[in-house]
């Protein structure tokens, strides 16, 4: 691969004061005809799942300078042709653009597969990526259930490939200075964690069953879920709240905070998880909750909680997203930007460092594509160097897991005890049965 694209720069730019001096080629703009140059250091991309985050996400992607995104994947040919025009215009190149990703994947040229599928997309396609001996990035949450968390972190070591999910604020400086912070004893030993999120989400009704839009292929769509009939409330962004392909609030944003308070409080896997809550701010085809509580208790006298209100969006400490940290000291406060604060017991703030970079935590599609471009990079860097990832998949399941815990606490209505060693449920039957789920003929996740 490395010696086509060195042949391709040789000849190209030994053909190109023929063809045009003084210019660019012909069929090529500025822009690309720079990226020509080293090309064979870029890292070839290919976005799968672009509308919303994914279309932020390709767009940052673009913005990297050591990067080319070489294909766009959508079941929707509408988002092919959006996103793969607002890539040209970043990167001077367009993009091929590829209804199934599968046909991406045969290009030995792709370097790395970027994943903003729904929910339950992420897994399987970060399998068939590994097996195609493409790196993977993938956003949270990793899996749609924790059997296929697992099956990721075995993939990852069997393939031998870089594999990080996307919580971006592991790579936030601040971020990262503030769980220092906590690790240096600065609000003494951590005990409790509590974290949020808040939103005011209408109604998305009474779905009827209509025609499949020209624009998308539903079946495909749904990939590796079992087939349902089309509805009217379900693309692009209310699958979130159906079992059936998504996790939640909990998941939707939930990973972040806890993932931030498991890493704080240097914990793995609890001992109970609890949830509480339920569908109650409207009556319409909505299944998970609007409103809802996990509770999680760890060994040495840990625990965490995450609130989740979709419906009401009243903020905490001032903040609708955040993570808060309390110790025998003091209690340190993380809220959606790159920035931190410390309490004493009192409540008195005792150091406050600020970001200098503007976040809209409640934007859905891209709330701080400056900072995400240093986990992108780090993505690169693990590529590249073999450097070490800032959320790895086993970091990256141990989070996701914790949330899923509490969605299956949620469906069964009682507590669960956990093996703190493996993360798996204890004498369980009827909450295992939400440990893996059924998958369509064909479309089963194997290592």
């Amino acid at each position: 691969m490395a010696d086509s694209r060195r042949t391709f720069i040789k000849k190209t730019l030994a053909g190109a004061a023929g063809i045009y001096v003084g210019g660019v080629l012909s069929g090529f703009t500025a822009k690309s005809y720079n990226r020509i140059i080293g090309s064979n250091e870029r890292i070839k991309v290919s976005m799968m799942g672009v509308n919303s985050r994914g279309a932020a996400l390709a767009q940052n992607f673009a913005k990297q300078k050591d990067c080319e995104i070489i294909h766009i994947c959508d079941v929707d040919k509408r988002a092919i042709e959006r996103c793969s025009n607002n890539v040209f215009d970043i990167q001077g190149t367009k993009p091929i653009g590829f209804s199934d990703f599968r046909k991406s994947l045969e290009v030995k040229d792709v370097d790395a597969l970027v994943i903003a599928a729904p929910d339950h997309w992420h897994a399987p396609a970060s399998m068939l990526a590994l097996k195609a001996g493409k790196n993977v990035y993938v956003e949270k949450p990793c899996s749609h259930n924790p059997h296929e968390g697992e099956m990721l972190v075995q993939a990852a070591k069997k393939y031998g490939k870089v594999l990080q999910m996307g919580n971006q604020r592991r790579s936030w400086p601040n971020i990262v200075a503030a769980i220092q912070e906590i690790k240096s004893g600065a609000i003494g030993r951590p005990y409790f964690g509590k974290g949020w999120y808040t939103n005011n989400r209408p109604s998305i009704g009474i779905g009827k069953e209509v025609a499949v839009p020209e624009w998308l292929d539903w079946n495909l769509w749904q990939g590796p879920a079992p087939r349902k009939a089309f509805k009217d409330n379900f693309v692009h962004y209310n699958w979130h709240w159906f079992w059936h392909w998504g996790t939640g609030e909990a998941l939707n944003n939930g990973t972040h905070m806890v993932d931030l308070l498991r890493w704080g409080l240097g914990v793995d896997y609890p001992t109970r998880v609890s949830s509480n809550g339920g569908r109650f701010c409207y009556k319409d085809d909505w299944e998970t909750p609007d409103t809802q509580v996990i509770n999680l208790d760890f060994d040495n006298g840990i625990s965490m909680t995450w609130e989740g209100r979709s419906c009401n969006g009243r903020t905490i400490e001032g903040s609708s997203v955040g993570a808060l940290f309390f110790g025998e000291k003091g209690s340190l406060l993380l809220t959606g930007e790159n920035a931190y604060s410390i309490q004493d017991l009192k409540g008195n703030t005792v150091k406050e460092v600020k970001s200098n970079v503007e976040i809209n935590v409640l934007d859905k599609a891209n709330p701080a594509d400056k900072l995400d471009g240093l986990h992108i990079q780090n993505f690169f860097d693990g590529i590249r160097k073999g450097t070490a990832l800032h959320a790895d998949i086993e970091s990256g399941h141990k989070s996701t897991l914790l949330v899923q815990l509490g969605n299956i606490s949620q469906r069964v209505g009682h507590s669960l005890r956990i093996d703190p060693k493996t993360g798996r449920i204890l004498n369980d039957k009827d909450a295992l049965k939400y440990w893996s789920r059924t998958y369509e003929k064909g479309w089963e996740m194997t290592l």
